[in-house]
């Protein structure tokens, strides 16, 4: 910021997000009426290719609104319920959760029973062959929704109830509509997206440390575009109240920072790399033992 002090004017919420959003939950909804009456395998077929892609392009967008990019710092409680309503086509209560946790990752990145992110010793031991870690990349989304729980178990809040009440209302009402289909193309839709599907390479991308002393890396091939830049990684750690649309903006104005770091062009290489090499597991990861006052949301 010394050296680049325009990068300040990049601090400010991207309304167009508000936008994105609203089309994607409209889409998914049309699609929750498509799929009603059409034959299982075709149902399974759409929510593989267009639902898991809407669901994880869904969870980024929900990361944006968690560092109130939607509506800016100061209109932070409108940024839950929106987060809230963006979380609807996903069938399962995910935003405000995701929001308390993923705050940690940023303040505490690697941090001993703090961030979540970090693999469980369960995982790095169990997943460590071939065949196993391929397993573990299927099964990302439970392991995620798990892990929380077993790292470091926070208080039901009371937005968490009221996130949790409107997705059990939302689903219901979805059920009574449209019936069993279109419930089932929605989780199957949010499952296989966060599972073994190209975008979820973005998991492993950013923080497991194919090489030596290099903890985070960006990614800037297209499937940015689906994703609100979350592969623009460092950038992003540095500048986590900057919205992923102005986030290539960073990277072109402080190129001598960014150009020269390991980086990444295909997701479903580094998918595809963490399961053949066999120097790479769940323990890949940087972890730090942290020190002095923790404050966690």
């Amino acid at each position: 910021l010394a050296k680049h002090p325009e990068i300040k004017a990049l601090m400010k919420p991207d309304y167009n997000l508000i936008w994105v959003v609203v089309l994607m939950v409209l889409a998914q909804l049309t699609a929750f009426y498509l799929v009603k009456d059409l034959d299982w395998k075709w149902v399974v077929f759409w929510a593989y290719v267009f639902g898991s892609c809407i669901s994880h392009s869904m969870t980024l967008a929900i990361h944006e609104i968690s560092h109130n990019s939607a509506f800016g710092n100061c209109k932070a409680m409108w940024n839950r319920w929106f987060g809230i309503f963006a979380n609807l086509p996903l069938g399962l209560p995910y935003s405000i959760s995701f929001k308390r946790y993923h705050m940690d990752h940023h303040r505490y990145l690697g941090g001993d029973g703090i961030d979540v992110d970090i693999p469980t010793n369960f995982e790095g031991w169990f997943f460590c062959t071939r065949f196993r870690k391929f397993i573990w990349i299927v099964l990302q989304p439970f392991f995620y929704a798990i892990r929380p729980l077993c790292i470091n178990p926070k208080p039901i809040s009371r937005l968490e109830i009221i996130n949790l009440l409107a997705q059990l209302a939302f689903d219901v009402a979805i059920y009574y509509l449209w019936g069993v289909k279109s419930i089932f193309y929605m989780l199957a839709g949010s499952v296989l997206g966060l599972g073994l599907h190209p975008i979820s390479g973005h998991f492993i991308a950013e923080h497991y440390m194919f090489l030596k002393g290099h903890e985070t890396y960006s990614y800037y091939g297209p499937l940015n575009l689906l994703t609100f830049n979350v592969g623009y990684h460092n950038e992003h750690h540095d500048f986590p109240n900057i919205p992923g649309k102005s986030l290539p903006l960073v990277k072109k104005i402080a190129a001598e920072y960014y150009d020269n770091l390991p980086q990444y062009n295909s997701w479903i290489r580094v998918l595809y790399d963490f399961v053949m090499d066999d120097t790479i597991s769940p323990y890949s990861r940087m972890k730090r033992q942290l020190k002095g006052e923790v404050k966690q949301d």
